[in-house]
């Protein structure tokens, strides 16, 4: 436990703990010590309270951590609880303080805390941000542990400029919007020489892709990087007027990052 900047009292540790980036998927699975450091998941181990994405998928998680380091707490004892979801139509909504001050509850009262998403690092490109910035403003102490992130990982494995570049999250999913979208940040990258990574809803990745090869150039290169770190994952880059000639088939259950830069 740590004192807090304001000097209220204990708190406890807010951990980022990343989760695989295979979504549990049995046929894509990696043993999670091949992703995950033994420390990471001795401190996943440890923690009674959890905030995640989804509940039922951070079980699945924790039961394979006590997998290979063995619970403190047995799993149908953990304190679970959930971040509120977005209305429908809405990706990122804006959370009540009151909401994320009973999420944090337990830091504040002097215990530690695991936040974790479905896949990757939780708060980049991932729910929980708006509870980061609550523990940072409440003094307790964000711990980030090291793991998979689908966005370095691709930006790494692309050949792209990895000194200059750009999350831009996902793109319109109306066609206009999409192609407008495309375009301008093509032109982006072109003019200032930045990458331009962006996602997409998983069984959305052939719409995204069929947009990209559409309104960009075709001496513009993009890179596909899909199911990172499983047995099947894979990154290629390409000129646009390559992939037009031998689109690949993107699987609709594993995520995909994109980037593009000028040719």
């Amino acid at each position: 436990m740590r004192d807090s900047a304001g000097g209220s009292g204990p708190r406890g540790t807010l951990y980022l703990v990343p989760t695989p980036l295979d979504f549990g998927i049995a046929a894509a699975a990696t043993p999670l010590e091949d992703v995950l450091p033994l420390g990471v998941l001795r401190r996943a181990a440890s923690l009674r309270h959890w905030v995640c994405e989804n509940a039922k998928t951070a079980r699945a998680f924790l039961k394979r951590v006590d997998a290979v380091v063995p619970l403190s707490t047995a799993l149908q004892a953990l304190d679970i609880r959930e971040l509120p979801r977005p209305r429908k139509g809405e990706r990122h909504a804006s959370v009540p303080d009151e909401a994320l001050a009973a999420l944090l509850a337990p830091a504040l009262q002097g215990e530690d805390v695991g936040l974790c998403s479905e896949a990757g690092m939780p708060a980049v490109a991932d729910p929980g941000a708006e509870l980061v910035a609550l523990a940072q403003r409440e003094g307790v102490a964000v711990v980030p542990l090291v793991g998979p992130s689908a966005l370095l990982l691709a930006l790494a494995a692309s050949g792209m400029n990895g000194q200059s570049f750009a999350f831009v999250g996902y793109l319109p999913v109306e066609e206009a919007a999409r192609a407008a979208r495309v375009r301008e940040l093509e032109a982006l990258a072109r003019r200032q020489g930045q990458t331009q990574l962006m996602i997409e809803t998983p069984y959305r990745n052939g719409a995204l892709l069929q947009a990209l090869l559409t309104h960009l150039g075709p001496q513009t290169r993009l890179s596909i990087a899909c199911a990172l770190t499983t047995p099947a994952g894979w990154t290629r880059t390409r000129q646009v007027q390559e992939w037009r000639r031998s689109p690949p088939a993107l699987p609709n259950d594993q995520p995909a990052v994109f980037a593009i830069h000028g040719g």
